[in-house]
């Protein structure tokens, strides 16, 4: 079966929190010949492990980079490396995600009013501003 996951699907599998739901969250991405996972499910994965279960940034990193090493698992790559890269330097996941995308929108500049994002940002040689 080609599948996409929800964000509480990889959540379930992830942190195994509800023995029932992660078992079978576990079997449907086993035997999927595909797992399509979506930019905003890897957000919200992402916000939920750091905020609900107290995971390290490294930690989130780390279940991030699994689902990028599994063979039949497919997203845009390109902008979750993006992602981890910010948040591999202390700051949001979804921030990196974000200034990827618009940039291959047409976005020449990320402007925003979270100060450390932008420092982030401009510290990988992206254009970013504070409003």
């Amino acid at each position: 079966m080609k599948l996409t996951a929800d964000t509480n699907v990889l959540v379930r599998a992830v942190v195994d929190d509800d023995p029932a739901q992660a078992k079978v969250a576990a079997k449907v991405l086993l035997d999927a010949t595909l797992i399509a996972i979506a930019l905003p499910s890897l957000c919200e994965l992402v916000w939920v492990l750091r905020k609900v279960y107290s995971f390290t940034s490294t930690d989130a990193a780390s279940a991030i980079r699994a689902l990028l090493a599994a063979a039949n698992v497919e997203m845009n790559r390109p902008a979750v490396e993006a992602g981890l890269l910010v948040l591999d330097a202390g700051g949001d996941f979804a921030d990196g995600v974000i200034a990827y995308e618009g940039q291959w929108l047409g976005g020449e500049t990320f402007v925003s009013f979270d100060k450390k994002a932008v420092a982030l940002l401009k510290a990988q040689g992206q254009q970013a501003r504070v409003l």
